[in-house]
């Protein structure tokens, strides 16, 4: 019963100074909007790429040869860098940025020299025609497999498969066509791509030898780069520089760990504007305790005790910090919908961590910042409060 008549008591108290009770909350709700707002922005951009990375293969090795030591690696080497289980597929990666020329209309295009594979390896999806075949690598052929932006920009609307584009003054058959991709990172890395056999890129790059390759991996990834390191480091004299080792869910593990510590840090600094926040509680109820010393006079005379007294005045500034935290909320997911609105292919919501956090540091900065104002309310002297005149 005195419990509910101190929150009755609190509530009456805030809503009959409304403007100063809402001055007072600014400071929690501007905390908990910096709180929410800033992590569920770096979540949801950080998680944004971090799909987008697993999307480009989350079983994915990429290797750069840079000194092949005398013994380097040729088409037909693919098939023994295969022997390890812990690998599923192997093909070249090197690329060439040459014109390609269809009519009056020419870009500036990267050409990849790939096998069969690395469709499966890259996850690719044919929208129209087929993929390069191991008898396009095997003979040489001038068989072209384009990037949706790259025949949009050279055949416009017209359906490219069967036509032929210049690729560097050498004439080639379109044979297929990729689907239009929404993953940013995807999209940015094919742009203008051409894939075409390795054995005629390496031709045309004028460079007889594969010095970047694409694995895919049977498990994990971990074992998979084990085993390539072992293959390549046997193959060039045990020197671990002569070759660099990309391994796609390190790069996605990273970007969690990234998103961990921003997230910690950005709500860190958010922390620190609650506090202010708190402190503006404690100014503004210390202001009411003055204010109201002739009413706790009155209600220590009528029998309220300390308890009572003490949790009168402890609950109105937690109902003031707990308020602010509910409007801080409502404009976080206002702000979070608006960005979401106009961010591409992000969104951004709150997450029920953040809302957590956020409510549980609103009740302890109102219990611990009110109080010292709510224990000096409780030990006034009875009959001196009866006499302060204000």
């Amino acid at each position: 019963m005195m419990l509910g008549q101190s929150i009755k008591m609190a509530f009456e108290s805030v809503r009959s100074n409304k403007l100063r009770s809402f001055l007072t909350m600014l400071g929690i709700i501007i905390g908990v909007m910096a709180l929410v707002v800033l992590v569920s922005l770096v979540n949801g951009a950080t998680g944004s790429i971090t799909d987008q990375v697993t999307a480009l293969g989350s079983d994915l090795i990429n290797v750069v040869v840079k000194d092949d030591k005398g013994r380097p690696i040729r088409t037909e080497d693919l098939v023994s860098l295969m022997a390890p289980e812990e690998i599923r597929e192997v093909s070249p990666a090197g690329s060439v940025s040459v014109p390609a020329k269809v009519g009056s209309s020419e870009i500036t295009a990267t050409v990849y020299g790939v096998t069969p594979a690395y469709y499966n390896i890259q996850g690719q999806t044919l929208e129209d025609g087929r993929y390069l075949k191991t008898a396009d690598v095997a003979n040489r052929t001038y068989a072209a497999v384009l990037s949706h932006d790259a025949a949009e920009q050279l055949f416009d609307e017209a359906d490219p498969i069967g036509k032929t584009v210049t690729i560097d003054g050498r004439g080639f058959e379109v044979v297929g066509l990729l689907e239009k991709t929404d993953n940013m990172l995807q999209s940015m890395m094919s742009g203008y791509a051409i894939f075409i056999p390795a054995t005629v890129e390496l031709r045309m790059a004028k460079h007889p030898y594969i010095t970047q390759l694409c694995f895919s991996a049977t498990g994990s990834t971990d074992a998979a780069e084990k085993a390539v390191n072992t293959l390549l480091l046997d193959r060039f004299q045990q020197d671990d520089d002569a070759f660099s080792i990309i391994n796609m869910s390190s790069i996605a593990s990273a970007m969690d760990e990234i998103n961990g510590t921003l997230s910690l840090l950005l709500g860190s600094i958010a922390a620190i504007s609650l506090l202010v926040g708190g402190i503006g509680i404690m100014n503004i109820m210390l202001v009411s305790v003055t204010e109201r010393t002739r009413e706790i006079g009155i209600r220590k005379a009528i029998g309220a005790g300390y308890r009572s007294i003490m949790s009168q005045f402890l609950i109105e500034a937690l109902l003031l910090s707990l308020c602010g935290c509910f409007i801080g909320l409502v404009l976080s997911g206002g702000i979070l919908a608006v960005a979401t609105s106009i961010a591409d292919n992000i969104v951004f919501k709150m997450e029920a961590g953040v809302v957590l956090v956020s409510v549980g540091f609103s009740t302890f900065i109102g219990l611990i910042f009110g109080l010292y104002p709510a224990n000096k309310a409780a030990r006034k002297n009875a009959i001196e409060a009866l006499r302060y005149e204000g």
